[in-house]
């Protein structure tokens, strides 16, 4: 029997809604803008530094430290990624680390929240041929996020409930919300000095920021389940994807990740770009992040797929 089934309330429903809706709205707007106002350097650096910073915030901060324990870190620092993380607008620290936990669980089988290859249910999945492809695409996705969730998913992060610094950022998620729509649109307001900026500000280091953070998150989920090369063995269907590996901070090196899920390093090879490592080794250099947890040569060895000829 498939796990029970809580169905969102109606005002969780709506909040999902509105964290979706509203940036496609913001971008609809700012586009549209761009005939007046228009674009320029100031609404250009807060969407990309805002993307680089939120992004981070969920690859090195929600995914690497809170969900994997893939290194420590002072807890100025734990609260400062946890922060950024939250600024992405993906939900509360606890509740995603809970959901991704459970992702790894049972990845890509009865039980996983958000695979493209089989539903959460263990009697169904999303079937065969490109209609199938296209509803598992639509389902890890974002329309996962809609379904009805697993209940006590709370037993899932009892360590991250037990600490006071998580606990504290996961439980203030609202204001960091707030804070990362409002901070940009007031730096673009102290450079331009006009209301207008400010609107440009929210809109592009806003309300866009988490539109773009989010679809290239939800990527990993979809593209990296379904497209890509598989050169280790792991329980799932995980694939590295170079596009989501660069833009997603090296979190698209999504095969490396599932045979590997306590490494701080997904980029596992010379050429896979991981900004996310690059700057957690920079952190250990200044003290900053300690118990690094990176595979050795040997292990990478042992669980690497050996292709012969006939298979290429």
């Amino acid at each position: 029997m498939g796990e029970q089934l809580e169905r969102p309330s109606l005002l969780s429903r709506a909040i999902v809604l509105a964290a979706i809706v509203i940036p496609i709205l913001g971008l609809i707007a700012a586009t549209v803008l761009l005939w007046g106002p228009g674009f320029g350097w100031v609404y250009l650096g807060v969407l990309l530094g805002g993307y680089v910073l939120t992004a981070l915030g969920i690859s090195i901060g929600y995914h690497r430290l809170f969900t994997h324990k893939s290194f420590t870190t002072p807890a100025p620092v734990k609260a400062i990624l946890g922060i950024l993380g939250s600024m992405a607008v993906e939900g509360p620290i606890l509740h995603w680390v809970a959901t991704h936990r459970k992702h790894h669980q049972h990845s890509d089988r009865a039980g996983d929240p958000h695979s493209p290859n089989h539903s959460f249910h263990d009697h169904d999945d999303h079937g065969a041929g490109v209609l199938g492809i296209i509803k598992g695409f639509w389902h890890a996705h974002m329309g996962w996020i809609f379904e009805s969730s697993p209940e006590k998913l709370d037993h899932y992060v009892p360590d991250l409930k037990a600490d006071a610094v998580t606990r504290t950022v996961s439980n203030l998620f609202p204001l960091w919300v707030a804070l990362g729509l409002l901070i940009p649109a007031v730096i673009a307001l102290a450079i331009t000095g006009t209301w207008m900026g400010f609107l440009l500000g929210f809109l592009w280091g806003g309300l866009v920021r988490v539109l773009l953070v989010h679809h290239i998150t939800w990527s990993v989920n979809s593209v990296c389940h379904l497209w890509g090369t598989r050169p280790y063995r792991s329980h799932d269907d995980s694939r590295n994807n170079v596009i989501f590996g660069i833009l997603g901070m090296g979190e698209g090196w999504h095969n490396n990740h599932h045979a590997f899920p306590t490494s701080a390093r997904h980029g596992l090879r010379w050429w896979q770009i991981d900004v996310s490592y690059m700057i957690i080794k920079a952190m250990s250099w200044m003290g900053l992040a300690q118990a690094v947890r990176v595979p050795d040569a040997a292990r990478l060895e042992s669980k690497r797929i050996r292709r012969g000829p006939s298979s290429r």
